[in-house]
């Protein structure tokens, strides 16, 4: 089983693909880190050797920031973008989406469950009767 930053690869697939599974390689990534390794993108994980897998757990430690270390980069530049009040970093204040989407009738992926507003106007309408 091959194990780089960190991240167990799954055994079956190819190389290139595997590497994906790694947070911060995408498939671009995965075909460069292939190419400097100097390995076949068609292996799967199960038949590189140990001389492979040194390689390429090499070229991705010395040229890719990828797992913990991408996750803490990003934290901090939405921090950042945050602490200096940009409209950026109220709408990820606000929890809203962040790239222009529209919030009318969209986003519940960002804005979460919906919220039950009418619940008081039955109660009322009780009290009356």
């Amino acid at each position: 089983m091959a194990r780089i930053a960190g991240v167990d690869l799954p055994k079956e697939k190819r190389i290139d693909i595997a590497l994906t599974y790694i947070y911060g390689i995408g498939r671009t990534s995965a075909k460069q880190i292939v190419e400097k390794a100097g390995v076949d993108p068609a292996k799967r994980v199960k038949d590189l050797s140990p001389e492979e897998v040194a390689k390429i757990r090499q070229v991705v430690a010395n040229d890719y920031k990828v797992e913990g270390a991408l996750r803490t980069e990003v934290q901090m530049n939405i921090k950042r973008l945050m602490d200096i009040g940009c409209y950026r970093g109220l709408r990820h204040r606000k929890g809203l989406p962040v790239r222009g989407q529209r919030t009318h009738s969209n986003a519940r992926t960002r804005r979460g469950r919906r919220r039950i507003v009418g619940v008081k106007k039955k109660q009322q309408q009780q009290k009356v009767a």
